[in-house]
């Protein structure tokens, strides 16, 4: 989050990345569909700042935001990069310079 507001100066993703993710990770649900109103509502924020909150969350691949229509309303998802678990297969546990 450092990255958001230092680099970016983007404090409004530091408001909706984790408001987001309360609402979907914190409420066992894997993606939520609402509104940048909504969004701005719910956090204090123009819609605006929401819109380029989000762009920003997008392309830093801390969310992922899809629509069917571009007037539809959107569904996100956030990504949780601590949360990714690897699936170790017999080969990956195996260090390549040792050979069986």
């Amino acid at each position: 989050m450092r990255d958001l507001v230092r680099h970016r100066r983007s404090a409004a993703a530091c408001l909706i990345y984790p408001h987001l993710y309360r609402q979907t990770e914190g409420e066992g649900r894997s993606s939520i569909a609402t509104s940048s109103a909504v969004l701005a509502d719910s956090t204090g924020l123009s819609k605006r700042s929401v819109q380029s909150a989000v762009a920003l969350l997008v392309s830093r691949r801390l969310i992922r935001k899809r629509q069917s229509r571009p007037t539809s309303t959107p569904v996100y998802t956030v990504l949780t990069l601590w949360n990714r678990t690897k699936t170790l297969t017999a080969t990956d546990a195996m260090p390549s310079s040792q050979s069986y």
